[in-house]
């Protein structure tokens, strides 16, 4: 298979960066940040990323407007559970394409007016590739004094935010690093270069000590003894320490609010499961998935789940409170998902197909799809919804309209 330009500068790149180290290796998650976040090569810094129907991936922004809608009406209720504060700061970190932005704004602008005028919406984003892409869809918006800017963690100060801060598989693209057990004890797996014939650049993995003592200690935080005997030789599996760095950032910046965390992922007693003795770490190219991130370099996303448990006790020591962990399908239907379901359902039946033409049966069976994607428990459905809060009570928190039981559709 032949390189695309860009695979190949980014090869040498890489290559470049083992060779200067004094073992001529790096560990995974090193190279793992390198393939999708170098400043100019990487996978999201550049345009090969390519999200949607068609591309490596999508994400529920892409089922249609209803995703961001529903959050909107979440961040309404936010506006007024923190007694309508001006600014109302609404932080996105990693917004894709800014289809969610897009759905959020347009929605309180015509919804919600006031809590639109209050608003103060950040995107933090790390990838330019993303920011351009971002700002062509937003610019295009046309709101009468759209509240709207990008910015660094470093450019919001400490102790500011009022409001939300919230992402949507966002933290299953941060760097990880692989362990594996060889012999009873805890290896880290490192990239290196493999020489061939044809003096082409490819790369393999070698074992050795950790490169940190804090992915030993993991384990012993979040409760999981890999050396209980439950678990075989071999056992390969991920440690996400990047998380916990953006967990405490965040905390950082927000004053009062909440952090909704969307992504796929499991508890730790789930996630670090004997059986699951090769990880989770998948890659996706072209709208699918395997398990190599040393082909297409540059050119594909790499992603592992989520280990909410940490998210939950990383957030508790830097100052958070966990207010619940739930499912995106009952988060969504307490919101009213189930309210846009019935409302379909007249214009499905007989009598109202009869009355209609028949692209709008079309668009209407197609709409009724991408609603049920959002809440199917095998897909989108079943990612999880983390929720946290600063600077409120538990009981003020657990008011929120996305955690009430949600109606039958």
């Amino acid at each position: 298979m032949s390189l695309s330009p860009q695979d190949k500068s980014l090869r040498h790149l890489i290559a470049d960066t083992i060779v200067a180290t004094p073992n001529r290796r790096i560990s995974f998650a090193e190279y793992m940040d390198l393939v999708l976040y170098h400043p100019q090569q990487g996978y999201y810094a550049t345009g090969a990323v390519n999200i949607g129907s068609e591309g490596d991936f999508f994400t529920s922004s892409h089922l249609g407007h209803d995703f961001g809608e529903l959050l909107a009406e979440q961040f309404a209720q936010i506006w007024e559970i923190l007694e309508y504060p001006e600014p109302f700061t609404l932080v996105e970190m990693g917004a894709g394409q800014g289809l969610v932005a897009a759905d959020v704004l347009n929605y309180l602008y015509r919804q919600y007016p006031d809590c639109f005028a209050a608003l103060d919406y950040i995107i933090v984003e790390k990838a330019a590739g993303l920011i351009s892409k971002q700002q062509q869809v937003l610019t295009q918006l046309n709101l009468p004094g759209l509240p709207l800017r990008w910015c660094t963690f470093d450019e919001i100060p400490d102790n500011s935010i009022i409001g939300c801060c919230f992402s949507n598989e966002l933290v299953d693209a941060f760097p990880v690093h692989q362990v594996v057990l060889e012999k009873g004890k805890l290896r880290e797996v490192y990239v290196t270069t493999v020489t061939t014939e044809v003096d082409e650049i490819h790369f393999g993995e070698v074992t050795n000590d950790s490169s940190t003592p804090q992915l030993n200690e993991y384990f012993q935080w979040i409760g999981i003894d890999l050396y209980s005997g439950a678990y075989p030789d071999g056992y390969r599996t991920e440690v996400n320490l990047a998380a916990l760095d953006w967990m405490e950032t965040i905390t950082n910046k927000l004053q009062r609010g909440f952090l909704l965390t969307i992504d796929y992922g499991y508890s730790a007693d789930r996630y670090y499961l004997p059986v699951r003795h090769q990880g989770t770490l998948k890659c996706y190219y072209r709208h699918r998935h395997h398990d190599n991130p040393y082909v297409n370099v540059g050119q594909q996303d790499i992603t592992a789940h989520v280990n909410f448990t940490a998210l939950e006790r990383q957030g508790e020591l830097s100052g958070l409170q966990t207010v619940e962990l739930t499912k995106q399908g009952l988060f969504l239907m307490a919101l009213g998902l189930g309210d846009r379901i019935s409302a379909l359902s007249g214009s499905g039946s007989h009598q109202g197909q009869a009355m209609a033409g028949a692209q709008d049966v079309i668009r209407i069976m197609q709409r009724r799809d991408a609603l049920h994607q959002l809440i199917n428990p095998t897909g989108l459905g079943g990612f999880a919804v983390l929720v946290q809060c600063k600077g409120l009570s538990l009981e003020k928190a657990r008011s929120l309209k996305g955690l009430t039981v949600p109606p039958m559709a």
